[in-house]
């Protein structure tokens, strides 16, 4: 499945090692809409390294993270191998929890940690969801064959809602297609370099 997806020539697949801190969107570009755009500018703020997968439009094809296997790319897996912890961004959308940053993955004490920090720089309408109950159960990231999982000291999936995602004023994904940086991305951005700085 990953392999037919990489082959595509709409795909774009992307290695860039750095510190042994790493960030990731590997449903970035037109799928899950700029949340590459926030992992690849954390990282390089950060000295982290980065691996995304970033469609082309109109492609649309979503792969479960679990199938994002180390043993289908020489490129994510030397990824994973390089890195000791982890963050990935994903984004999603339920009517029930629009306005919700959802924070899974297994590294509950650095998914606290980027908590604090968002809920400290964040507008009060974004809720930061880290209590692992609190988070639907299909968005938690608690598998382990995801690949956030898969480091030595594991790591955290944020699930971004469309709200933080989306330029109002340009009626378009932030970052996407030429659309300007919404404010909210970029604050998301810094707040996220910081809490990687700190915890660093």
């Amino acid at each position: 499945m990953l392999r037919s997806l990489l082959a595509r020539p709409e795909v774009t697949e992307v290695c860039e090692i750095r510190s042994t801190f790493g960030l990731m969107a590997f449903h970035g570009g037109n799928l899950e809409r700029t949340t590459d755009v926030i992992a690849s500018e954390v990282a390089e703020r950060t000295g982290s390294s980065y691996y995304g997968v970033i469609q082309a439009s109109p492609l649309r094809q979503h792969i479960p993270s679990t199938k994002f296997d180390p043993n289908h790319s020489e490129a994510l897996s030397s990824f994973v191998d390089h890195v000791d912890t982890v963050i990935a961004i994903h984004g999603y959308g339920r009517d029930d929890r629009f306005w919700d940053v959802l924070l899974g993955g297994r590294n509950r004490e650095l998914a606290g940690h980027i908590g604090d920090h968002l809920r400290a720089g964040l507008p009060d309408q974004y809720g930061i969801v880290d209590e692992i109950d609190e988070i639907p159960k299909g968005l938690r990231g608690q598998h382990g064959a995801n690949p956030v999982n898969l480091p030595p000291s594991s790591g955290v999936q944020i699930e971004l809602p469309p709200p933080i995602r989306w330029n109002k004023e340009a009626t378009n994904w932030s970052d996407h297609e030429g659309t300007p940086r919404a404010p909210q991305v970029a604050m998301l951005i810094d707040l996220l370099a910081a809490a990687i700085l700190a915890w660093r």
